[in-house]
Parts: C-alpha cells; sequence; structure tokens
C-alpha cells in the first residue's frame, strides 16, 4: 500500500499520474471527498466495484451504489433527469450531496439490475482532479469507523486497511464526520432520505 499526501491548494501531478494509473488497472483507494473519506475505484470496472463491495462487506445486488462525476454533463451518460432535477443540481453541486437518480444502461454489470445510482460531484479539488483525469466516475463508499478519530485520519485508515486489497491512502488531512445529504429524485420530487452536511437549496 502506498500513502500519498495530497493538499487541496497544492496538487502533486506525479502522486495524481499515480493513482489515475492505479485505478486503470483496477486498484482501489481511499480518497478525501467534501464530507468523509471515501473508498473507491473505476466505476467502470466491474471487478474493482466487486472487491470495493468484498472490501466493505457488501453485496453489489443489493447495496446503493454511488458514482462520482466531474460534472453535471458528464452525469447526462450515467443518469436520467429532466429540467427540474437539473435546476436543483445546479444550485447544489459541487456540494455535499448525494442526488438518487434513474440510472442509464452505460453503468457496468455490477450494477445490473439496478433502476437508480446515487452522484455526487463533491467541493473538494482533489476527488475532482482525479475523476477528470481519470476520464470518466469514481465508485464511491464512505470509510466507515468506530470511533470519530478514526473516520478522520487517513494514517489510521492506512494501518487498518494494510492487509486488504487497498493500494493507495490519498492523505489530506483530517477528514469530515458528518455524510452527505441524501436526496431522492425518482419520484418527481426532492425526498430527503438522510440528513447530513448541507442543506438543500431548490
Amino acid at each position: 500500500m502506498k500513502i500519498f499526501n495530497l493538499l487541496e491548494d497544492n496538487i502533486n501531478d506525479r502522486y495524481l499520474d499515480q493513482i489515475v494509473e492505479a485505478l486503470r488497472d483496477g486498484g482501489i483507494i481511499i480518497y478525501p471527498t467534501d464530507t468523509i473519506y471515501a473508498i473507491g475505484c473505476d466505476a467502470l470496472n466491474n471487478q474493482a466495484i466487486e472487491t470495493v463491495c468484498s472490501i466493505k462487506s457488501m453485496k453489489s445486488a443489493k447495496t446503493n451504489l454511488t458514482i462520482i462525476c466531474h460534472d453535471i454533463s458528464e452525469v447526462t451518460e450515467y443518469a436520467r433527469f429532466g429540467n427540474r432535477e437539473f435546476k436543483v443540481m445546479k444550485n447544489n453541486l459541487p456540494g455535499p450531496f448525494t442526488f438518487i437518480l434513474p440510472a442509464l444502461s452505460r453503468l457496468p454489470k455490477a450494477f445490473k439490475g439496478r433502476r437508480t445510482v446515487g452522484i455526487r460531484i463533491p467541493e473538494n479539488k482533489i476527488a475532482c482532479r482525479i475523476v477528470e483525469q481519470l476520464g470518466h466516475p469514481l465508485l464511491s463508499t464512505s470509510v466507515e469507523g468506530k470511533d470519530e478519530d478514526y473516520m478522520c485520519n487517513p494514517e489510521l485508515m492506512a494501518e487498518t486497511y494494510a492487509n486488504s486489497d487497498v493500494d493507495i491512502v490519498v492523505a489530506s488531512g483530517r477528514g469530515g464526520i458528518e455524510p452527505s445529504t441524501v436526496v431522492d429524485c425518482t419520484a418527481g420530487g426532492f425526498d430527503i432520505l438522510r440528513q447530513g452536511k448541507g442543506e438543500l437549496v431548490l
């Protein structure tokens, strides 16, 4: 496992290249978002997705999966939405929100049978640069911990996952403990399934 120290205002391009190369090779990373540190992989690599689900003891077929996109135009390739949803996403993204939208068929096998996908565009330059350079979305699932110190400390995460399939920890200082606010857009409205960080602007 490698640990790369990156700051949002000083992103080392050499480290970024290595992170993206690892993702393209099916690697798994822990990386910062604008809420909680996340475990992720190339969202179009089915085997990598299954590995992430195994690391977190999730059954991919029964777990809601979320992807991080670079911008709203990229979201159009993976999810379906209308003008009302576009307006609300534009009002709130980048930001600490996960929008549940109808999924399109471009998503890989791990998403098959799912009608929805979670969409995030975090206000974190490191996460967005990774996605931009990768050229397509990252799968994203929050790192979970028993206590606040663990959830915020990437060095402790590296120790915990040292013998797992995690290849890289992107350490960017102390993380947050409040998750994203989850907004379901599939029933014609904007239903908040989980109130987390941020107040939704309609």
